[in-house]
């Protein structure tokens, strides 16, 4: 099993206003001390933008590039989103990253509302998402479509439209998925094969169940604590792991766990749920 890090398990994350951002020297270093070997890049431009002073950030920290979540508009007529697609693509061939991990953004931010798309829309988001899908393997790098809270892949019915409608690999974000309508270990044992990587997280359900019934915002809810460390929650992540152990899944665990900081701990602060999950998730594997 290869575990990997993820800078949002610091509480760093791409939305204004998401909470205080720790500095990349300290979320590295921790990452390091918990004995993980490689991290997801975190959002645009919290590690250096261009793209050999990035690899050079991961590399002097001691840490492989597993490659990025990058939210992409991909239902306007009036945006290519290539071009972004592939300037970040620069990126991992220069840090050696692998997975470009896509979530269809609704163009606005944060992930506490998503408009309605019409068939016409639906097919154009489908189609820039195989045609980007396309882009990141000529480049050597695999792609995966991330159902997101907020995003334009959300439901379980926006899940089947991706399955059905798309060649696209599914990035099985345990925790959005349930958030979203969806049981990850079902996803699991119904379509394995279309598993391209993996965002281990742990929710409590009843928190999920009040952001699906829209008495509490996704933000208001993460700050109240709705992630929780792998095997405290309501994830089945034994069905989950060991149903990709029979398809032979070899691609990477991420550990996530959402997290909004005030502030900057005077304790030990998040490492402290991240080391919780690794320990869970390596018993599980073992």
């Amino acid at each position: 099993m290869r575990i990997a890090g993820a800078p949002i398990s610091w509480g760093v994350c791409e939305v204004p206003g998401w909470g205080h951002q720790l500095a990349p020297d300290r979320v590295l270093r921790e990452m390091v001390e918990l004995g993980l070997t490689a991290t997801e890049f975190g959002p645009q431009g919290w590690l250096p933008v261009a793209p050999a002073e990035r690899a050079a950030v991961l590399a002097d920290a001691g840490l492989a590039a597993v490659g990025a979540f990058v939210p992409v508009v991909l239902h306007r007529d009036d945006h290519d989103p290539r071009p972004g697609v592939d300037a970040e693509l620069d990126a991992f061939a220069a840090a050696g990253g692998d997975v470009l991990v896509l979530a269809a953004a609704t163009g606005g931010d944060g992930y506490d509302a998503r408009p309605e798309l019409t068939e016409a829309v639906w097919d154009r988001l489908l189609t820039h998402l195989d045609r980007l899908a396309e882009l990141a393997r000529a480049r050597g790098v695999r792609p995966a479509l991330h159902p997101h809270v907020g995003t334009l892949v959300e439901s379980r019915a926006d899940v089947e439209r991706v399955l059905a409608g798309s060649a696209v690999p599914l990035c099985l974000d345990t925790g959005h998925l349930l958030i979203g309508g969806t049981d990850p270990a079902e996803l699991v044992r119904e379509h394995a094969d279309r598993i391209g990587h993996v965002h281990a997280k742990d929710v409590r359900a009843d928190l999920a169940a009040r952001v699906q019934s829209g008495a509490l915002t996704y933000t208001d809810a993460v700050r109240e604590g709705m992630y929780v460390p792998l095997g405290t929650g309501d994830v089945d992540l034994t069905a989950i792991v060991a149903g990709l152990a029979e398809v032979g899944y070899d691609g990477w665990w991420v550990l996530e766990q959402d997290t909004i900081l005030a502030a900057e701990p005077q304790d030990e602060g998040p490492v402290a749920d991240v080391r919780a999950s690794l320990n869970h998730l390596r018993g599980l594997a073992s």
